[in-house]
């Protein structure tokens, strides 16, 4: 048996998808919604990029606003997984979303699933909806 406290991240888009179900039994988690940072998405050199992309990420890093969202974000998620693991829960939910599950919410799930793995004893499951990205 597994006794590591499972964090599911997901990133996705608002507009295409809307907020994942979670399948864990719990019934919810975290939503963040990513549309209030910067876009790159706007810019036609990052358009076929998603955050997952050196230029991206470079674009985000770079953004003031990102990095303080981001920092409240880890807060308050750390928080919750200290918490969990003192009480021995075994699930939670992360999802982050932008409009178009591309960029913003890519980056957002990553950078907090390397914070997490590098910080707490959980295993860290994460999954990207940019299948309407990839298909097209």
């Amino acid at each position: 048996m597994n006794n590591k406290l499972i964090i599911e991240i997901h990133s996705f888009s608002f507009k295409k998808s809307g907020i994942p179900k979670d399948n864990s039994g719990n019934g919810g988690g975290f939503v963040f919604d990513c549309r209030a940072l910067p876009n790159p998405g706007r810019f036609d050199e990052y358009r076929t990029f998603t955050g997952l992309d050196r230029p991206v990420i470079d674009f985000l890093k770079n953004e003031a606003a990102v990095g303080s969202f981001l920092e409240n974000v880890i807060k308050i998620i750390d928080q919750t997984v200290e918490n969990y693991l003192q009480r021995g829960f075994s699930h939670l939910m992360v999802n982050f979303g932008c409009t178009g599950g591309q960029h913003r919410s890519v980056y957002s799930a990553e950078f907090t699933k390397s914070h997490l793995e590098s910080t707490f004893p959980v295993q860290v499951i994460l999954e990207h909806d940019m299948a309407n990205f990839w298909n097209r």
